[in-house]
């Protein structure tokens, strides 16, 4: 996946886009592993692995919320648009 590597060489970059990146990087991982699990689980028709997968699930779900916390301490902007967006009532857009 290209978002992997950096896009610009890293001695130009700040810690803070590095360590933003690696967030981002791992965010993604996070929500592509909820993604597959709950696939898996739809498609499996053995209760207790149906259980161990919907687990697994909700364990990636913890951890990419981890993360976006991190990212709205960290990164001013984002935590603007999660305070505009999150939790409030009507049309998202």
């Amino acid at each position: 996946m290209s978002s992997e590597e950096l896009h610009a060489p890293r001695e130009r970059l700040s810690a803070t886009t590095v360590a933003s990146h690696q967030a981002i990087v791992s965010l993604m991982e996070e929500l592509e592993a909820m993604d597959w699990y709950r696939q898996r689980a739809d498609d499996c028709d053995v209760a207790e692995l149906k259980a161990v997968l919907l687990h697994n699930m909700n364990d990636e779900m913890e951890h990419a919320a981890m993360l976006i916390e991190w990212l709205r301490r960290n990164i001013d902007q984002f935590d603007h648009e999660l305070d505009r967006f999150l939790g409030k009532p009507g049309a998202i857009a």
